[in-house]
């Protein structure tokens, strides 16, 4: 998967957007304010931090073992950072960015839910 790729998969969502929080450099995606997806989109390899289940987490790292690690800078137990340029597949990589977005609206408020479709 391509930087642009991943930027066009992130912005894809509903109501999701861009922020640049951290400098320009690093790009957080967010759904109603809160983020599912951080990536520096200029950096090789191209790293993604995804929100994730924490014992699908812990099952990814083994399955995956150096391409998907704990989450650099976040909450070791539900998210990880994922290599998404080196081998992984992109169905795969498309399912992680899939189930962060959807980790993150499911904490979200009903009425945000219902506004997004996903009650």
């Amino acid at each position: 998967m391509t930087p642009q790729e991943l930027r066009s998969l992130c912005l894809s969502f509903d109501a999701a957007g861009e922020d640049f929080p951290f400098g320009p450099e690093t790009s957080v995606f967010k759904v109603a304010g809160r983020l599912f997806a951080l990536s520096a989109l200029d950096a090789r390899p191209l790293k993604a931090n995804l929100k994730c289940d924490p014992e699908d987490a812990v099952r990814l790292r083994t399955e995956h073992e150096g391409l998907i690690v704990p989450g650099w800078h976040m909450n070791k137990r539900h998210w990880n950072t994922v290599t998404v340029d080196a081998g992984l597949p992109d169905r795969l990589v498309r399912e992680l960015i899939e189930d962060s977005y959807d980790l993150v609206v499911a904490g979200l408020p009903r009425a945000e839910r219902l506004r997004l479709d996903r009650p």
